[in-house]
């Protein structure tokens, strides 16, 4: 007989788990789509060339600070802070790359406490309207911990996720038109003339060629 303890199956466990719905869900799920995951670092470029010696980029570099971004929050209030964002995309995955500059950050926290390191993932909530996201976290216990609107279009919100999961979850909102502002620099280089980067207007949740992740190049609006 095995040593090890047995683990009683969660739907049929009577202390209030959900139910197991299926192979891939739970009665309780609403995460949707792993849409990005993020680095927090100390120097955004020396972590942009060592993902791109892995294969990762091209890489776009934004600043969210007061000209980019409204509604800066943290932990329930205003807030000013700023920070170095990288972006590049792995198939429907986003690849993300922050480095905190100034102010009060959950991105600071993490260098302080665990270095440099995968600090948060983020879902699409199955595209479902963004009042409803926040309170599906927070009725769940996992209350926002740092929010903001880049350039007043895409909402984005992180929870306090970090000491039930041992990471931070984070969920965004792109509108269907939503374009990329052309980014301070690329790097290594920009793409071909004409194209953009995919953009990840939230979707319905499903799988496959379904998913709610549109690659959608934008011509016309070529680089200078």
């Amino acid at each position: 007989m095995s040593d090890l303890p047995h683990r009683m199956d969660p739907s049929q466990a009577d202390g209030g788990w959900p139910a197991v719905v299926s192979a891939t869900e739970l009665s309780n799920s609403f995460l949707g789509n792993l849409i990005e995951i993020c680095f927090v670092t100390r120097d955004h470029q020396r972590t942009m060339e060592g993902l791109v010696r892995l294969g990762i980029g091209p890489w776009r570099i934004y600043t969210f600070d007061s000209r980019t971004v409204t509604q800066r929050t943290y932990r329930g209030a205003d807030a000013d802070y700023a920070i170095k964002v990288c972006f590049a995309d792995v198939g429907d995955l986003a690849v993300e790359i922050m480095q905190p500059l100034y102010g009060p950050s959950i991105f600071q926290e993490y260098l302080d406490e665990h270095g440099e390191g995968i600090q948060h993932i983020a879902f699409d909530i199955a595209g479902r309207p963004w009042a409803e996201r926040i309170s599906e976290f927070g009725g769940r216990g996992f209350p926002v911990s740092q929010s903001g609107r880049f350039i007043d279009q895409n909402a984005f919100a992180f929870f306090e996720t970090e000491p039930a999961t041992g990471t931070t979850f984070e969920t965004y909102d792109i509108p269907a038109d939503f374009v990329w502002p052309e980014p301070e620099a690329w790097f290594p280089a920009p793409p071909p003339s004409g194209q953009r980067p995919p953009v990840r207007s939230q979707g319905d949740g499903t799988s496959g060629n379904e998913r709610g992740i549109r690659r959608l190049y934008r011509p016309g609006r070529e680089r200078g």
